[in-house]
């Protein structure tokens, strides 16, 4: 009798964890698409916020975008949206990294935000429109969302303007509901999801408004259980703090795998192995 409880009770294991596998491959799966259409990701190095650096051009900005060009480098940039739904170009949530301002960009209409300068420097974070104007088609651009809240406005506001842009983009977001809407309301874009180890310091915190999440949403996103809501394209993952398992995973997911940030030569070459492309931080290994 004990013989037979122990071997139901193997066979209800079994099948749990045989249950526990498939849901979790059923979570992660991705939709791979077809490699014409994202060479580009692995083909050229992604200048992240553009070519900047101490020396040189602020990042996000327009003279950063003109160096990624001139260096043919493909630019990623962030967007989010000021008070009055203009469509701008700013990492940040919060204004007091880059502009000494203890207070959230969403709190400001453009018109107050272009009066600010980013840093040091003369410059004034970019309307998105007045960046693919200046691009033109001239190399490609990767856009993270940046949106933590309900989606379908800053969606449906980027959508619609890059409905007459010609040149080749993508879009990429930490939140997979962003890119749901993109799945659902306009799918020939092509859309990554960004996860990593969601490690968050203080000064993010307090410089830049990043949000610290509680164990559970780290443990979600970093795994990618809610792919089967944004079914991405292609996966940018961080390169720090990231085990042989998940890097093990990420492949099978069959889609590009890129790796973000690269902050030197050093770092490019020992993680050219795991990725397939990379969103760069320096001008070293340009």
């Amino acid at each position: 009798m004990k013989k037979k409880r122990l071997i139901t009770l193997s066979a209800v294991i079994a099948a749990m964890l045989l249950a526990g596998f498939l849901l979790v491959g059923f979570a992660r799966a991705a939709e791979p698409a077809d490699k014409s259409r994202t060479a580009w990701l692995t083909e050229r190095l992604i200048a992240h916020r553009g070519i900047h650096g101490s020396t040189g051009p602020v990042e996000n900005s327009m003279p950063a975008f003109r160096a990624a060009v001139e260096k043919g480098c493909a630019i990623e940039l962030d967007v989010q949206l000021t008070k009055d739904n203009k469509l701008v170009v700013f990492h940040d949530k919060k204004l007091k990294r880059m502009f000494g301002i203890d207070g959230n960009l969403s709190v400001l209409t453009y018109e107050e935000l272009s009066k600010l300068k980013l840093g040091s420097s003369s410059e004034s974070a970019p309307l998105f429109s007045d960046v693919l104007a200046m691009v033109k088609g001239q190399t490609p651009i990767l856009i993270e969302i940046k949106n933590e809240g309900t989606t379908g406005v800053l969606e449906s506001i980027l959508y619609e303007e890059l409905k007459s842009y010609r040149g080749q983009y993508a879009v990429q977001s930490f939140n997979p509901f962003s890119l749901k809407w993109f799945r659902d309301n306009a799918p020939e874009v092509l859309r990554g999801q960004l996860s990593g180890s969601f490690v968050i310091t203080d000064y993010d915190v307090e410089y830049a408004g990043t949000t610290r999440l509680p164990w559970y949403k780290q443990f979600i996103l970093s795994n990618l259980l809610l792919d089967f809501e944004s079914r991405p394209n292609f996966i940018a993952y961080e390169t720090v703090n990231v085990s042989g398992s998940t890097l093990k995973a990420l492949r099978s997911l069959k889609v590009p795998v890129i790796g973000w940030v690269i902050d030197d030569e050093a770092e490019y070459v020992n993680s050219k192995a795991y990725f397939d492309g990379f969103i760069v931080n320096t001008t070293n290994i340009y």
